[in-house]
């Protein structure tokens, strides 16, 4: 593995963890209806408008950084693979023809009459 994919590899992990963190504290569409009929309060920590825009912002740039280093990981790896046939690394190849299972099983040999073989 090269610096290139560890370091993408490591930014993919933290990025993918940062996202479900910050999606898991995000609160439904249907979470202040308590509020608005005086069972509760609402959330008022990023200021009276709430964190919807800041937190939506924030889980934009998070998806958009998690697709682009997993395409950046996919062209890596695309590369890596070209190399491996420029290097003398073997290919797998598929045969011209592939053998059936009937040409390598032997007929089976019928019993003969004085065998002690009971007859159902």
């Amino acid at each position: 593995m090269t610096t290139l994919e560890a370091v993408l590899l490591v930014l993919l992990i933290v990025d993918a963890l940062a996202l479900t963190v910050l999606v898991l504290l995000q609160q439904g569409k249907g979470a202040d209806v308590g509020a608005a009929f005086g069972s509760g309060t609402s959330n008022t920590m990023f200021g009276s408008a709430g964190g919807a825009s800041f937190m939506t912002k924030v889980t934009t740039w998070l998806a958009v950084g998690f697709f682009a280093i997993a395409f950046g990981l996919a062209y890596t790896a695309k590369e890596r693979a070209a190399m491996a046939g420029q290097i003398g690394i073997p290919q797998a190849t598929v045969p011209a023809e592939v053998p059936s299972l009937s040409d390598e099983i032997p007929a089976a040999a019928e019993p003969e009459q004085g065998d002690d073989i009971p007859q159902l």
